[in-house]
């Protein structure tokens, strides 16, 4: 199961690769078994023992982690309500948001549609397990904070560092413009309502106590903040807070070059992270094409080092390897069409990368034998067919 949600394979393809388990029998422990709830405890697991390896020591302290999105294209609108977001093209798909530790352990993954601000989760994934509420320091991109963000992390003890676009167009919130010196007084934006502050402080410490004992999730507290009208005192009050928060962070981020490299080695481990689902979920061209919510919860759980199956991943690559080697010493073939995972079905492959002249390769049905290359004074007569067939499988 790990393996054919982490490289996208699917079920019927793992089913013929093993002689352990047939498809009805992954069908059912997949629709029984294997949920999200399941993928998250299990990954809390893994991450408390890879935590507890001396290893892990080596890359971090387990004290700081940095969270960031990541687009997952889709074949369509399912339940997950992929919408299309023109940052990413004009491709429907949804979000995975995870947050990794500086041991590079992801402890935390949702999914999210691809539409959305993504400030709101962050603190989601800090509460969602104890890896996360030992963070003590927590990156994030630009599209990351809020006020809120920022008030609700001071609260519950989080010290939060975003790498925030167009930082010199930000202004400071200060308590008197009066002790203000004179040349500081244009960065000033305005004065922080610490009356309003007073007033709602207990509703404040109310809702961060709501969001520490998982009575509700952060996201939809914060979601529902922010769509309050600005008449709403509560809304009102923990921005007056954020503001605060904020001002602070900025005058620690222009004076702080240690904390400007911490947050850039943090970003640096999420985008490595990102790298490496990228990398695995090679599969139907990485898309998700399950359209059900569930479907597409779950392979955003992906295999992560720490937890992933390496035999059977080094099982592959040595038949990989078995294959090219055969392939080149009967002519007929080379490595570039050879999947990670052994397969060699599909149509025609032009070989250029390894042979000294071009020629069409053309790959059996049935998976049995070795295939035969064509010979030049054959291409003439197939390339009307080929670019038939292509032209259909991509329609």
């Amino acid at each position: 199961m790990l393996l054919a949600e982490g490289i996208n394979l699917g079920l019927r393809k793992v089913a013929e690769a093993t002689t352990t388990h047939g498809f009805w029998e992954l069908m059912r422990i997949a629709r029984w078994h294997v949920e999200g709830e399941a993928y998250d405890r299990a990954l809390s697991v893994v991450v408390e023992a890879q935590a507890a390896l001396p290893m892990a020591a080596v890359w971090g302290t387990g004290g700081t982690a940095s969270s960031d999105g990541q687009f997952f294209p889709a074949a369509g609108r399912g339940e997950a309500l992929n919408l299309v977001n023109a940052r990413y093209g004009t491709e429907p798909g949804v979000k995975a948001y995870s947050h990794v530790s500086d041991r590079f352990s992801p402890f935390a993954t949702q999914t999210i549609p691809a539409t959305v601000h993504e400030a709101p989760y962050i603190l989601d994934g800090l509460l969602m397990n104890e890896t996360g509420r030992r963070i003590r320091e927590q990156y994030a991109d630009t599209g990351g904070f809020t006020d809120h963000v920022f008030a609700a992390c001071s609260i519950l003890g989080y010290a939060f560092v975003p790498r925030i676009r167009d930082l010199p167009s930000k202004r400071l919130y200060v308590f008197e413009r009066a002790g203000v010196p004179k040349h500081l007084r244009p960065l000033v934006g305005g004065k922080v309502n610490a009356d309003l502050i007073d007033r709602n402080w207990a509703d404040i410490l109310r809702v961060a106590s709501t969001m520490a004992a998982g009575t509700m999730r952060p996201s939809q507290i914060l979601r529902k903040l922010a769509a309050y009208p600005r008449q709403n005192e509560l809304a009102a009050a923990l921005r007056e807070v954020g503001r605060i928060e904020r001002s602070l962070f900025m005058l620690d981020w222009t004076t702080d070059p240690d904390m400007r490299r911490r947050a850039q080695v943090g970003l640096n481990k999420g985008e490595a992270h990102h790298a490496l689902k990228r990398a695995i979920n090679f599969h139907q061209r990485g898309e998700l094409r399950d359209r059900t919510g569930e479907g597409q919860h779950l392979p955003d759980r992906r295999p992560q080092p720490a937890g992933r199956d390496h035999h059977l991943l080094e099982h592959a690559e040595a038949q990989r390897g078995r294959l090219r080697q055969a392939r080149r010493r009967s002519g007929t073939s080379c490595w570039s069409d050879i999947s990670q995972t052994g397969s060699t079905d599909g149509s025609g492959m032009r070989c250029d990368r390894c042979c000294n002249h071009q020629r069409w390769i053309t790959r059996q049905t049935d998976g049995a034998g070795s295939r035969q290359g064509r010979s030049e004074s054959d291409l003439a007569s197939t390339t009307a067919d080929s670019s038939h067939r292509a032209a259909s499988g991509a329609r």
